[in-house]
Parts: structure tokens; sequence; C-alpha cells
């Protein structure tokens, strides 16, 4: 499902207010998983604690049968993002907020996220240019496409010199065809 932001929606940011700063060399970005709707609660006690914090927002017109209203939500529902040391005491009180899971971790690790990806989603949000979700894809994946002439047709999503490629493998005579498929909707299969 792919969501357009309109020229009479808009997309902003709440405000950072930052009370210690994470300026050390060990100060990354992190993503916290929160309760469904309780981004704005969570991002709150964080900065309460002094810790910053980034919730990425939009604003939408949705319609009800007697009435138009702009609503601003989330814009990756169930996650804040939260720029800090990672020390124990910090992981402790950020995890413990209420309405908080927990990190985004691998291997118990949280994951830190590069300073660009957060830099990208403000500009983008800033500017208020015309943008859509998209289904995370990596290459090496399985994908389908969907649409045009090869609808339905499954492989391998492949990189090459900046395009996107489909792999077909034939495992029984191990070969394989490539066919470049920018411009195609992908799925994950």
């Amino acid at each position: 499902m792919s969501t357009c932001i309109h020229p009479i929606e808009t997309a902003y940011s709440v405000p950072i207010r930052q009370a210690i700063p994470a300026e050390g060399a060990d100060s990354n970005w992190y993503a916290l998983m929160t309760r469904a709707r309780n981004e704005r609660v969570v991002v709150t006690r964080l900065e309460e604690w002094g810790i910053e914090s980034y919730l990425p927002v939009i604003s939408e017109v949705h319609r009800w049968k007697d009435r138009k209203k702009r609503v601003e939500l989330p814009l990756f529902s169930c996650y804040v993002f939260v720029k800090m040391e990672m020390t124990d005491e910090l992981r402790y009180r950020a995890s413990n907020v209420d309405g908080a899971f927990g990190f985004v971790a691998a291997q118990g690790k949280p994951l830190p996220i590069p300073e660009e990806q957060i830099h990208g989603i403000r500009t983008l949000l800033t500017q208020q240019l015309p943008w859509s979700n998209r289904t995370f894809l990596k290459v090496g994946q399985r994908v389908r496409i969907r649409g045009g002439a090869l609808d339905g047709i499954e492989g391998i999503l492949q990189a090459c010199n900046g395009e996107r490629t489909l792999t077909i493998s034939i495992d029984a005579i191990q070969r394989s065809l490539a066919v470049r498929i920018d411009g195609y909707q992908v799925e994950a299969v």
C-alpha cells in the first residue's frame, strides 16, 4: 500500500528539545519501538529525561460523512528516533519510558541509524515534496513483478550499475536470465 502526500497535505517534524547534548563520539540515532498511538507521549517523556528524540509526522485530511478534519499522524507508526550515547543507564531510561517497548536491536544490541538517513527524512518532510511509502526490498530478495508485460513473474532482485534487475533462474539446468525492471512495481514474495 502506498501513501502519497497531496498538495493539501503537509509533512513536518515534531520539534526537538535537547536538554542533554548528544554530541559525543558514541552518540548515534536509534529506533525506539512504542505502543500504537503512544509516539507523542514517548517523545515528551524522553525529552523530560533530557534525551534527544525525533518524531517525523505528516498532516492528512481525513473525511467522514459529516466533516473533514486535518489530523497529524506519525510517519512511521510505533517508532520514534532517539539520539544518545548508548550507555546502560540511558538505554534503561529510554526503554522504560511509559509507552516504549525497547530498541530495535540485533542480537540484543541496539542498531544505530546513520545520521544521513535521519537527515534525509527531515529534508524530505521539510521540503514538502510529493512522496510515497515503498516496501523495503533488499538486493538478493525474492520478488514478484506487479503490472505490465511482466506481471506475476518472480525472481531474485539484483542491482548492476545502479539499475535494478530481476534474475529468473532454472535450478535444474543451472541457468539464469536477467531482465531490467526499473519502472515496474515490485513486491516481496
